[in-house]
Parts: C-alpha cells; structure tokens; sequence
C-alpha cells in the first residue's frame, strides 16, 4: 500500500474547470490534487480537439484546446498542484466532518478534507475495438492506455489506430521496443502532420512497420496474446507481436461515481447554486458532470462555478477564519501568492 497523500482539497478531473479550480483555491490558501483518467491534463479540450478553435472564451478572441490548457497550467503553477495521471478514482469514504478517504486503481489513497468532481462528462473509457475475445487478453496482453514504458521494452508491438495517441505511442515506443508495428485501417492519418511525418520517415528508415489493414483474428492462450491475422487489401495473413495496443478513441461514462451516494439526474450529478455542493456534504460536484435549473454546459460557467465552489470549501477546511474577499487587481497580498508582486 502506498502512502496517504494528504490534501485539503482533491479534485476529480484535470480539464479546464478542474484547473481553474486550484487557482481559485489557491488564492485562499487552499492546497490541491487533481486526479485524472487521461495520460495529460486538459481534460476534453486537450483530448477530443488540441488544435480547434474555441470562440467563447472572455478577452480571447480565439484559442485552441491545447493552448487553453497550456495558459491554465501556467496559471496555477504558484500553486504547485500535483497532477495524478492515468489513474481512475475507485471509492470516496467517509464524511465531512471525519474528512474523506479516496482511493485510485493504481493503489493511491488521499485523505482530503473537501472533494471536488469535475469529471466533465463523466470518465473517458477506452474504447474496445471490434475484435472477437479481445476481453481476454485484456490487462495482461491488451493496453488501452501506457502507464509503465519500459513495460514494452524490448517487445514486439501492434498499435492500432490513426489518431494522436496511436502515433505519439509509436514515436515514444519505438526507440525502446524491439519492434514497433502500426496498423491503421486505411492510408491516411487523422493525427498530427508533424506526427505523421515522423512516423512515416521511421518507416522509411526500417525502424518501425506499417501496415493498412484490420486485425481480424486474435491468436493466444491464458490470456497471453503471441499474435494476430491481419487483413490487407493483398489477403490475411500472420503477424507475432507480444503486446497489442488499440487506440479507437475514448467513450464518456459516469464510471464509479454514481456509486457515491450522490443525488442524480440521469448520468449528471444535482448542486445547490450557491456552492455547487452535493446533497453529501463536503463533496461538489462543477462543470458539465452538473445540473441545475438553467445550467449551460459552457466552459466559463463553469470557471463560475470553481470560484464558488472554492469559497465554500474554504469554510470547511478552515472554519474559524474570517475570509475577506479581495481582487487580484488591487490585493497586494494575492499578487504575492501570484509572484507578480
């Protein structure tokens, strides 16, 4: 088991409200942890679309996915929030006046005073690709997601896809694997130009394998994957590998939360709209995994929402001091905290 991580507050998903969050915390003197599915933060604007346009951002005309998450993650760097990758929250116990008791699937326990879900739309799941018993290899030859690279060292491998991950995991994995192959359904690439052209030049070079086809066959015993029949437009033939890696995108599922005794309406969890609490205490719930009369699932109401949200956590964790709200254009004591004064 590893050690507790204390914090006063730990926030469940590291997308843009999530980040927020930990600013406006931070600014009353309020520590955090977020903790995220996803193997970077930024949560659906850094995952679903790095490099399109979002219009409704104020004061920015214009701003990618990824650029948005960029100046977030630059914004509550004073804070020094640590970001938990990779790892899906399991089990909240206990209550607010005991402080609760969190717990991860890869072994991770936080104690934390006040917990915040901003999962967005719930928790990003891979999805499984169309692939006859691929559910038993899962876990043992089958990733949907890297968490150990050297895990793959010196392994023959199959990624599967077209997209950003597929070709960054190709990138990454080649100089340590022994062979890295990628299949991809048909010729063209929905990933990054300068990703592609990368793995097109190690291609050329006979450092990694290419192939345009679909895996129509899993060969293996106990779980233990030794290969695949492969499908191109020349016929089906045999391909040995150790690990097979499928990227197909990711589906949104509200996941373990809707175990936690929280009030529901369909997959999105109820708060009061002064504090964007839950019906269980200590526990809030901000972004688009909320509901209330008049929500708009808009990224600024939900940076609305951090701000309340962070008020109201601040009594819990700190309920005999008197909080004086004041502006970061004016405070001379919240420009420190900022490093601009």
């Amino acid at each position: 088991m590893s050690e507790t991580i204390e914090t006063d507050v730990l926030i469940i998903g590291a997308g843009p409200v999530g980040l927020f969050a930990v600013f406006e915390l931070g600014l009353l003197d309020l520590t955090a942890h977020l903790i995220d599915v996803l193997d970077k933060p930024g949560g659906q604007c850094a995952e679903l679309y790095p490099e399109k346009p979002i219009y409704d951002i104020p004061a920015l005309p214009v701003i990618s996915g990824q650029e948005l998450t960029d100046n977030l993650l630059a914004q509550i760097a004073p804070f020094g929030a640590e970001i938990h990758l990779n790892e899906m929250v399991e089990g909240v116990s206990g209550d607010v006046g005991s402080g609760f008791r969190v717990t991860t699937d890869t072994g991770h326990v936080f104690a934390a005073k006040v917990v915040v879900i901003a999962a967005g739309g719930g928790s990003f799941q891979p999805k499984r690709p169309p692939i006859r018993g691929v559910e038993e290899y899962e876990d043992n030859s089958v990733y949907y997601a890297v968490r150990d690279r050297q895990k793959f060292a010196g392994k023959r491998l199959l990624i599967v896809g077209g997209g950003d991950s597929a070709l960054d995991w190709c990138l990454n994995l080649q100089p340590i694997a022994d062979r890295v192959t990628l299949l991809h359904r048909r010729p063209d690439f929905r990933g990054a130009p300068d990703s592609v052209n990368k793995m097109r030049a190690l291609v050329e070079a006979g450092k990694m394998d290419l192939i345009t086809g679909q895996v129509t066959e899993l060969h293996g015993e106990n779980g233990t994957l030794s290969g695949a029949t492969i499908k191109t437009d020349a016929g089906e033939s045999p391909l040995q590998f150790d690990y097979l890696l499928p990227f197909f995108g990711l589906t949104m599922k509200l996941g373990p939360v809707s175990d936690w005794g929280l009030e529901l309406d369909g997959n999105l969890i109820k708060v009061d709209t002064g504090t964007f609490a839950t019906n269980r205490p200590g526990i809030f719930a901000i972004g688009d995994i909320n509901t209330y009369p008049g929500k708009l699932k808009l990224i600024l109401s939900g940076f609305h929402e951090a701000a309340l949200m962070s008020h109201a956590a601040k009594k819990i964790v700190h309920p005999d001091e008197r909080v004086v709200f004041q502006y970061t254009t004016s405070s001379s004591k919240l420009q420190k905290k900022l490093g601009v004064k």
